[in-house]
């Protein structure tokens, strides 16, 4: 067997054509949809993370700012807080980094009970993160409607689920 030197046939099944910037509406179905996810996902997740360090802010310490906030639940523990959100963290010691990085900033505070709470000055951030949130999905969302959205969602939903109920995954 000699080696492919073909390098679309590289990237794509023949059935398949290559990721594709350029593609016209009629091509879109044969894309693959690992590379539109994933460069939505970075490129998303780039402009978010760079609007807010401007403000020297982390995703992952907005993503603490929201849980503790947690409205009439009960504050979450340290422990419990690392187990939530270590799943979205890029890796296992960041949430246990981003809860100390808040503590020493002021913005978290840690009770009797070793409960975390939001101080005034957590409260203003994520509020100001909250704003800043809603202006970026402002931009992330020109010119789709909600209705258009949920349908990518779902989507996108639905091609989890075919995934993880194959079995052979």
């Amino acid at each position: 067997m000699r080696p492919q030197t073909d390098t679309a046939a590289d990237q794509a099944p023949a059935d398949q054509a290559p990721a594709d910037p350029a593609a016209t509406d009629d091509m879109l179905a044969t894309q693959p949809v690992g590379y539109w996810s994933g460069l939505a996902h970075t490129v998303v997740t780039r402009h978010l993370r760079d609007a807010m360090a401007r403000i020297d802010v982390t995703q992952p310490q907005y993503w603490v700012l929201n849980r503790v906030n947690g409205g009439s639940a009960a504050p979450p523990s340290r422990e419990e807080l690392v187990i939530q959100l270590t799943p979205l963290a890029d890796g296992p010691d960041e949430m246990g980094r981003v809860v100390d990085q808040l503590v020493h900033r002021g913005w978290l505070r840690i009770d009797a009970g070793h409960r975390l709470h939001l101080t005034d000055a957590g409260e203003a951030a994520r509020v100001r993160l909250r704003e800043l949130v809603t202006e970026l999905r402002t931009v992330v969302h020109e010119g789709i409607s909600d209705a258009e959205y949920v349908i990518a969602l779902k989507v996108l939903r639905r091609m989890v689920a075919n995934i993880e109920n194959d079995g052979d995954s």
